[in-house]
């Protein structure tokens, strides 16, 4: 394993840090675009003309690019070089920012949305695999992922109050102002980056048919659920659909079990820590973009709030875990990542349970802020944690591969989740538009959101048991410990140095 800073390092060169910045910068960027646009939304529907249909595409053409294509990207990234991947991928990301921003036509707008979305498939699991193969396994690692994914988690929950101050200057601001951001980001990254040997072609192959297939599945899969709303769940479409996802994911797992170079290789679903990583970052993802959209449509059409109101509304869970970005690796460190987990899904289920307290006349004090306070907590202790979990133990020539399961896992799980939330809603509200009919379909909504994160703390729980079931093995250096990594991983790290 090579990597430029060793485990124990606390000090790192500038260069180092450069090396983060930038690639913080540019997760940063793309977990803003995410979250940003979604106050902008009324302003753009009445400007470029557009339907509530049409309108939601500008949400979900991001997703669908960026959901659908992150396992290709990951795997793009160990093939052609994490470094030339991710330059590429922030260049296109900047020039569809700017044309997003300066469009008038609906279908365009839409379309540079999925560009950007495929961008961020791409540079999204090259960033977090040139962390994972420059800071070695442990306490370097954990630190700089720490940072990383709280810059992450800081940028979707800022986007909102950012989209809100943007939005009243003009709805296109929230497209252009993330383009200098990303061209400077993109001028450091080509001076800072570290250069890798290119991987030899000839030794990796290309796995076209799985890409095909498990490619296909994905974005199928993301579209259906996010029309599934609009054509009804028990359509002909929809069932079509999901019959399709189902073969072309069946032929997806065929072809990676008898292929000599597969784009997922399957066998790593065998470490069970990354396993159960994934599956909880469905459910982390997946919980908080239904609450936000209930607590959106709860706060500005129930209560009459501005976009700008609610934005600030959110800010103290944005702000709790921007603020612990520079200790989480140390706490981390010290309890590990299964004992932090589960505190923190908890915390996040506490926080959404709290909210079902809500009615017509509810205050910020007595409701919104005690969710976003455990909200915030339970992201600065499971956002950073968990894609440590996805990604230790996890050989440096398939980090590009962990990186993109666990950013695949975040995406699926928040249109799945975001899709059903909607039908809920409408479900339950009967398409009534009085204050208790909007009630009647809040609350089953939180009702569902909360079980999903339930279900995130169940799958941590049971890997907190089985973590202590494991008898631990002896290492070089006693006191060292390699949280959610096999302990014949951190033997094999610590005799290479």
């Amino acid at each position: 394993m090579t990597t430029d800073a060793s485990s124990h390092d606390t000090h790192w060169s500038p260069r180092l840090w450069g090396t983060l910045v930038v690639l913080c910068a540019a997760m940063f960027l793309d977990a803003l675009d995410v979250s940003m646009v979604g106050v902008a939304l009324p302003s753009i529907g009445t400007d470029l003309h557009l339907s509530t249909s049409t309108l939601q595409w500008v949400v979900s053409g991001y997703v669908l690019g960026y959901g659908g294509l992150l396992l290709l990207g990951g795997r793009a990234a160990d093939l052609l070089g994490r470094r030339q991947v991710f330059l590429i991928a922030l260049g296109v990301f900047a020039a569809a920012s700017l044309l997003g921003g300066l469009v008038d036509d609906g279908a365009l707008l839409i379309g540079a949305r999925f560009i950007k979305g495929v961008s961020a498939a791409f540079t999204a699991p090259a960033g977090l695999s040139i962390i994972t193969t420059t800071f070695a396994e442990g306490p370097a690692r954990n630190r700089a992922l720490s940072i990383y994914t709280t810059c992450g988690a800081s940028g979707f929950s800022l986007g909102l109050v950012l989209s809100g101050l943007l939005t009243s200057a003009g709805w296109r601001w929230t497209f252009l102002m993330p383009v200098p951001v990303a061209l400077l980001a993109l001028a450091l990254a080509v001076r800072l980056l570290p250069r890798q040997a290119r991987p030899e072609r000839g030794s990796a192959g290309y796995d076209v048919a799985g890409a095909v297939t498990g490619t296909g599945a994905l974005l199928l899969l993301v579209f259906t659920v996010t029309e599934a709303q609009g054509a009804g769940w028990t359509s002909l479409r929809t069932l079509g659909s999901l019959a399709v996802v189902a073969v072309l994911a069946a032929a997806f797992l065929v072809i990676e079990s008898r292929t000599a170079h597969p784009l997922v290789r399957l066998g790593i679903f065998r470490n069970g820590g990354v396993s159960r990583a994934n599956l909880t970052a469905m459910t982390i993802f997946g919980s908080y973009a239904g609450f936000q959209f209930v607590v959106t449509l709860y706060l500005q059409r129930l209560l009459g709030w501005s976009a700008l109101e609610m934005a600030f509304a959110l800010l103290p869970a944005g702000a709790l875990v921007a603020l612990s970005a520079t200790r989480m690796g140390a706490i981390i460190d010290r309890f590990g990542t299964t004992r932090l987990l589960p505190i923190g899904v908890l915390a996040l289920a506490a926080g959404y349970a709290l909210f079902l307290r809500l009615d017509e006349h509810s205050g910020y004090l007595g409701l919104v802020l005690p969710s976003m306070v455990l909200l915030g907590v339970g992201f600065a202790l499971a956002f950073p944690s968990v894609n440590i979990a996805a990604t230790n133990g996890v050989a440096d020539e398939e980090q590009g591969l962990a990186s993109g399961l666990v950013n695949t896992a975040f995406q699926v799980g928040s249109a799945i989740v975001l899709a059903v939330t909607t039908a809920v809603i409408t479900g339950g509200s009967g398409g009534g538009q009085s204050p208790q009919a909007q009630l009647d379909g809040y609350r089953p909504a939180l009702l569902l959101v909360t079980g999903v994160a339930l279900v995130g703390l169940v799958v941590t729980l049971v890997g907190a048991a089985l973590s202590r079931r494991r008898p631990a093995e002896p290492v070089a250096v006693p006191d060292y410990r390699y949280p959610s990594a096999p302990a014949d991983t951190a033997v094999e790290v610590l005799s290479e140095r």
